[in-house]
């Protein structure tokens, strides 16, 4: 078994990319180092006496401003972990064409040991040694939730920032996915998994590649789906997969448990009683079994690994029957099974496009908070007047009622709509180059990671050439 970490995981894959871009002598090196990491050890007064909590912030890449990139609070978190994940942020947000450097955070904690009132006191105060060494700013470094973490505390990390700084008119911005009442945006809590769902639609929307993994139709019916992890991100791509797209979700894979069901699973249904009973024991949806990460090898057409990293490895790869992985999760897959499956001609749509969903929509929030205006105020009533107006005369030239199936063209745009259509066209545009350079003739691009991480680096790449670096 390897023990190679996850940052070393990471770091060739960029070595493995990075060979095949032309940068000049030593560029390659300037991208691939994390610019700064700050560990705080702060204390909070609980339960009668003091607790010691360590956390970390690294800024991986300020190439462009500001880093971007979430807190996790987990209890075993470390700098290592932290520094990886910040590199995937500054690589995501480069494929995906973000004004936003890298960035990530985490505080080694469990959430399930605290009480809320105790989570929020050591939320502020870890917000506070953030902002005491300028970790924390809407123009410098603007953090979002991860695991462990959700929008209260993103809520109360901005409640403090705008305390010690009320003179700041950008405020709200120094954090994304809060509240849509406290400044945030509709659709960031499904953003990540709606964009897995947008990620898996291009990729069947292109004939070559969708038959490199064996699928002869652009149509998702039917196809069988395992998921791995119901959190936030596994739930809303498995909801939206199979409700909207016709997919069956035949196994989802929890820490308490394997459902299976060869029909497709109820996920709303099983997704109430997780949060009912905390365990998918019980549930009479599937059949259900102990945990078992043997389940990622059960017969489907997708596999989607959607909880931490390094699910698959090369102790597992071999035996994994999808033709299509898609990583919803930061790493999931380490370097030697990357390999292992590559060679067994699986196609894998790679974390760093795959996930890039949730910053491309606290993207959208930042913009929201920063122009202190929301999406389509100023052309919202004016667009639905000009589309009746249109329908009217269509009616008057045609004789007939305007179609009642069509009734959607005559409204405004909502806020929903609108992030919606804005992640779909960046998903569509970033897998749109990842493609061209995968069906490269000359097969240098020997898969999608490959591409990403190419077409990533060159995008930082250019940042520091304009700048004169």
């Amino acid at each position: 078994m390897s023990n190679q970490s996850f940052l070393a995981d990471v770091n060739e894959m960029f070595d493995v990319a990075a060979s095949r871009c032309d940068l000049p002598e030593g560029l390659a090196e300037k991208i691939k180092v994390c610019n700064a990491t700050y560990v705080t050890r702060f204390g909070v007064r609980l339960r009668g006496r003091m607790h010691t909590f360590t956390g970390w912030r690294a800024v991986h890449s300020t190439h462009s401003r500001p880093a971007k990139g979430g807190i996790r609070f987990a209890p075993n978190a470390d700098q290592d972990e932290v520094e990886a994940l910040a590199a995937l942020m500054t690589y995501k947000c480069a494929l995906v064409r973000l004004p936003f450097g890298g960035s990530k955070g985490a505080l080694r904690i469990d959430p399930a040991d605290w009480t809320e009132t105790e989570l929020e006191k050591i939320t502020r105060r870890f917000a506070q040694e953030l902002m005491a060494h300028e970790f924390l700013s809407s123009a410098a470094n603007v953090p979002a939730p991860d695991m462990g973490t959700g929008e209260l505390n993103m809520m109360w990390i901005a409640d403090e920032y705008r305390r010690a700084r009320p003179q700041d008119i950008n405020a709200l911005g120094c954090v994304t996915d809060k509240p849509v009442g406290g400044g945030g945006i509709e659709g960031r809590t499904e953003a990540t998994g709606r964009g897995v769902q947008y990620a898996i639609r291009e990729f069947f929307r292109h004939p070559a590649d969708r038959a490199r993994a064996g699928f002869l139709s652009e149509s998702l019916t039917g196809l069988a789906c395992v998921v791995q992890g119901l959190g936030n991100v596994g739930f809303h791509a498995a909801k939206f997969l199979s409700q909207e797209d016709g997919v069956r979700i035949v196994t989802v894979i929890e820490r308490t448990g394997v459902v299976r069901n060869p029909q497709g699973i109820d996920i709303d249904a099983l997704k109430a009683h997780l949060v009912q009973t905390g365990s998918v024991e019980g549930f009479t949806g599937g059949a259900v079994s102990r945990s078992d990460m043997g389940a990622l090898a059960d017969e489907c057409d997708i596999l989607i690994p959607a909880a931490a990293e390094g699910a698959i490895t090369a102790e597992n790869a071999a035996a994994i029957k999808a033709a299509l992985i898609v990583e919803a999760a930061n790493g999931p897959t380490t370097n030697a099974a990357d390999a292992i499956l590559r060679q067994a001609g699986k196609i894998i749509l790679p974390d760093l496009f795959a996930n890039a969903g949730g910053v491309v929509v606290s993207y959208f929030e930042w913009v929201k908070n920063l122009s202190h205006i929301p999406f389509g105020l100023m052309e919202r009533r004016l667009e639905e007047d000009e589309h009746r107006l249109l329908a009217r005369s269509l009616e008057q030239m045609t004789g007939r009622d305007f179609p009642s199936e069509h009734a959607r063209f005559l409204e405004a745009r909502s806020e929903i709509a609108l992030v919606r259509s804005g992640l779909d066209d960046i998903m569509r545009a970033a897998y749109r180059r990842m493609s061209a350079l995968w069906n490269r003739p000359d097969g240098s691009y020997p898969d999608l990671r490959t591409a990403a991480y190419v077409l990533a680096i060159d995008e930082v790449a250019q940042a520091y050439k304009a700048i004169g670096l």
